[in-house]
């Protein structure tokens, strides 16, 4: 049974570290709610396009007001146990927030389109390796770069930055942002999923992601952890994130780390090489 949200409660949920949310799911939001055929599940679907919104619909569910016992990483069971009412009154809320200029729409355009190019690659990844929560695998897809947008808005040499990072072929991509601007966004991200109350193991992800071979050289290292970063890995490589989010032709970090995340994971070279085909076959992923 949904709990009705008052409006002081949405305004002190919202408090703190905030990413826009994307103008068009805004307005496709708006029009949804006008809909006589407006369901849960349709909102839902909306939401889960957008990280700053999918964090602040999580961040609510996973709040003590709620009680629950087991941390929420569904989008769809988040808007379900909120109700349809609270849901639109916080994607509201979050619409007088997140008002962006022309600019700033422009330069989180690529952090947009590949948040959810990734999370829904990663959702058929986890299917096809078997993992038992393909939920779980779009979420941490959809936010494990929440961090760039607050960084971009921070400095403006981020997008350069990133560019660099992602260039440099025998360095860590979150050791080059320290070296140039004293934090890297795998922290940042880290800490903005702890705000939203996320799963422990999911801000783990976040903040690990790129370094996966530290964590696969590690014998005491989560076997869950090893499996989400290597479904993120993944999707990340077949979604091209190197070129559309790096502007590098080549995958350096994945030609560092594709061996050991497909021994864990039980693949071999053809198996990979097929499933790249059948997300490309769904319409994502782009040619490596």
């Amino acid at each position: 049974m949904s709990q009705e949200l008052t409006p002081e409660q949405i305004k002190h949920i919202l408090q703190g570290i905030a990413i826009p949310p994307q103008p068009q799911v805004m307005v496709d939001l708006q029009m949804e709610q006008c809909s006589p055929k407006c369901t849960a599940e349709s909102i839902a679907a909306l939401i889960s396009q957008d990280v700053g919104l999918s964090g602040a619909i999580l961040k609510t569910v996973n709040s003590p007001f709620f009680k629950l016992t087991n941390k929420i990483t569904s989008i769809t069971q988040a808007v379900s146990l909120m109700g349809i009412n609270s849901v639109v009154n916080l994607v509201n809320a979050q619409s007088i927030k997140g008002a962006l200029s022309d600019e700033e729409i422009i330069a989180l355009g690529a952090f947009w389109d590949t948040a959810m190019e990734v999370a829904m690659t990663a959702a058929v990844v986890a299917k096809q390796v078997g993992y038992n929560s393909p939920d779980e695998a779009y979420t941490l897809g959809l936010v494990h770069n929440c961090g760039i947008p607050l960084l971009a808005s921070k400095f403006d040499n981020y997008p350069t930055v990133l560019q660099e990072a992602y260039h440099r072929e025998d360095t860590l991509i979150t050791d080059t942002e320290n070296e140039l601007i004293n934090t890297n966004h795998a922290v940042v991200g880290y800490y903005v999923s702890r705000s939203w109350n996320l799963p422990p193991y999911i801000s783990e992800a976040i903040h690990e992601h790129h370094h996966v071979t530290q964590q696969f050289m590690e014998n005491s290292s989560n076997s869950q952890l090893k499996t989400l970063l290597s479904i993120l890995k993944m999707a990340e490589h077949i979604s091209g994130l190197h070129k559309t989010l790096g502007g590098c032709s080549i995958d350096y970090e994945w030609d560092q780390v594709k061996e050991a995340i497909l021994i864990h994971i039980g693949l071999s070279d053809y198996d990979y090489e097929g499933m790249i085909e059948h997300i490309q076959e769904l319409g994502l992923g782009t040619q490596s």
